[in-house]
Formats: C-alpha cells, structure tokens, sequence
C-alpha cells in the first residue's frame, strides 16, 4: 500500500521531507524521546523562512510555545476551543514532530470501552495459552508507553466519565498495570516520550464532564478562533487551493471572493458586522474549517458545472448547507443577513457583493 498517495497521508508522511530537515539540521538540546528540539517542533509548526518551512498552525505562537513546554514537562495536554479552531491538525503536528508517529490514536465517544484505552485480549489466544503478553491486544496508550511515542485521544470528553478516569492512574505513575498477568509482565512503565495530547470541544461541555482528578494531570490551553480577517483569508485561500489540486479540480480562485466568504463568517461568528449592524449569530459552527469546506465545494461546483471560475454565486449555492446544520432556524437568520447587510453592500460597493447579493435565490 503507497500511504503517500492516499486520499490524506498523516502528516509525518505529508512533511516527510520538512521533518527530515529539520532533524538533520536540528543542534539544540532535546527532552528524552523526543525526535526534534522544542525550537525545531516550533519551526515545524508555525514555519521558518530561513529553512523554506511553511507555517501550519495559523494562531498564537505564544501558545504554540506553552504547549511545547508543557509537554517537554511530561504533563498531559487537553487543547479546548469550538470545533472547526485545528485542536486536531495541532496535535497531530506535534505528535508527527516529536515522536514521528500521528496515528497512535484514541477516537473518543460514548461507544469507548476501557479496554480500547488501556489493552484487549485475543480471545483465540486467550483461551488456547491463558493470559499472556502473545495474547494482549495494545491499545494507543500501551502502545505509546512501551514505544515512547505520544498519544493522540480526540474528544475526550465524549467518553463517559469512567472511560475517562482510566487515564488517571496513567497520568499521575506512567505505569499501566496488567492486572491479568503476573511477575515482571504485570507492569509496563511509561519510556521517556510518552504523554497524551487530548482534545476537546467546547460545544461538548457539560456531555460528559471531566473529574477535577483528571483536569489536574493536565495542562489546559485554548485555541482560539482567528480573529484577523487577512490572515483567515489567506489561509481559507491556500488550503482550498490544495484541496482543489488534490482533487484534479483546478479552478480560478480570486482572493476577493475568499475575502466575501470569510467577511460572511466573521459577521455571523460575531454577531456584528465591521460596520456596527447586529446580525443574529449563527447556532451552526462558522469555523475557518467551515470556510474551506464552503470554497471547497464552491470551486468543485465551479469546475463541473461552472466556468472554472469561482464566483459569488458558486459561494452562496454551498453557504446554506454550512449555516444551517444545528437548526432550520439559522436559514432565516442567513436570509435576514442577506437581506439587511449583503443587499446594503450590494448597493453601496457594488462588484462582487452585488453578485453575491444577487445570489440570494439560490439561499435555502
């Protein structure tokens, strides 16, 4: 199986080439385990020029750098944030740059069952020999301790709290007792290397809420939504750019259109627009994820049944289906929007936002 050429490689196949710089290149000191330096993991997320190493992660590189430290410390790490904030993108860059590996994860949901968390039996095996290391099934997190490599557990507060409490004892000793075996087979200690980078949304709060003896054996931090309209247009632009090409669909993407989609989001994100008219905000998650994903299907539109060209109303034919996915209530919330701020720009602007205010028919 060629993993380079699937639908999407892991990023430590992605930037297969960019890692391997920078090891090669990396002379700074490293914390046990880790394959990269703190600096050298910063580089790799949010870029180095002097290297042609393109930033990632667009956001806080303060952040970026308490994260770092935080897990160089041998503390958990729980990123939180609305959905759509790259929480996921985030840690798999980090557990791609530091252990070389982004796949060793824990999907979190009410269906986890411990022992996805901590290990599992070959049944077969286990009648056939009794309990024994050839009859253990791994899981992410045993798999991480023995072979020093982080762990990614998605959405952790999707679990039920027991399933989450599992990770307590793990946590706090770094020490997963096989309470089937005996003798020095019992205890797998944690190897130097080996943390768990969670996430979790904020939308989900109150699912399934996490015991204050877990929240303590981990370092919190927030991802924030990108506030800056030129750097969410930039990257909505890029990375729908990519997407586009990895499709065979190549389409003629004009920055301003971007610009109008991502404006669209800003105000309904908000709930105000740059010009002081309150909108109702949107129920639904108007994430810069949510951005690409629009431009997205607008250019696929574009290519197939377009000019090659994308246009407002490309954008306004695939907005609804972002907007109005939590409740049928948002539609009348974007056609109010439509109505009252992308008709006035229509008038007073002309161009592009008349074109997209045009579009309104097309609103469901």
């Amino acid at each position: 199986m060629n993993i380079s050429s699937a639908l999407r490689p892991p990023a430590e196949v992605t930037y297969y080439e960019e890692l391997r710089l920078l090891g090669e290149t990396d002379t700074h000191a490293r914390p046990p385990g880790w394959r990269l330096s703190p600096l050298a993991v910063k580089a790799f997320i949010i870029g180095d020029e002097q290297r042609s190493i393109p930033r990632k992660f667009y956001g806080d590189d303060t952040l970026v750098e308490r994260i770092i430290v935080g897990l160089a410390s041998n503390r958990g790490l729980l990123l939180v944030g609305e959905p759509g904030t790259a929480k996921s993108m985030l840690s798999e860059l980090l557990t791609a740059a530091i252990s070389g590996d982004s796949t060793n994860t824990i999907q979190g949901s009410a269906g986890v069952t411990e022992d996805q968390v901590k290990y599992s039996w070959n049944y077969a095996l286990l009648l056939a020999e009794g309990p024994t290391l050839r009859a253990l099934v791994p899981s992410a997190v045993y798999t991480g301790m023995r072979a020093a490599k982080l762990v990614r557990f998605e959405e952790l507060t999707r679990c039920p709290p027991e399933i989450q409490d599992a990770l307590i004892s793990i946590l706090s000793e770094k020490m997963l007792i096989i309470s089937e075996l005996s003798g020095g087979e019992r205890v797998i200690l944690a190897q130097p290397g080996f943390n768990i980078v969670a996430t979790a949304n904020t939308r989900d709060r109150g699912v399934h809420e996490m015991s204050s003896a877990l929240k303590r054996r981990f370092n919190f931090e927030t991802v924030q939504p990108i506030r800056d309209l030129a750097l969410e247009v930039t990257l909505v632009q890029r990375e729908c750019a990519r997407l586009l090409q990895d499709a065979c669909a190549p389409v003629e993407i004009d920055r301003q259109v971007i610009e109008l989609l991502v404006t669209a989001f800003h105000d309904l994100r908000e709930g105000v627009t740059a010009e002081g008219i309150q909108v109702e905000k949107a129920s639904a998650v108007m994430s810069t994820a949510e951005a690409v994903s629009v431009a997205m299907s607008a250019g696929i539109d574009a290519h197939y049944f377009g000019k090659k060209i994308l246009t407002p109303e490309c954008v306004c034919r695939h907005l609804s289906s972002a907007v109005t996915k939590d409740t049928p209530e948002d539609s009348k919330k974007l056609k109010h929007y439509f109505d009252v701020v992308v008709g006035q720009r229509g008038r007073q602007r002309g161009g592009l936002w008349s074109d997209f205010a045009k579009a309104r028919k097309w609103l469901v």
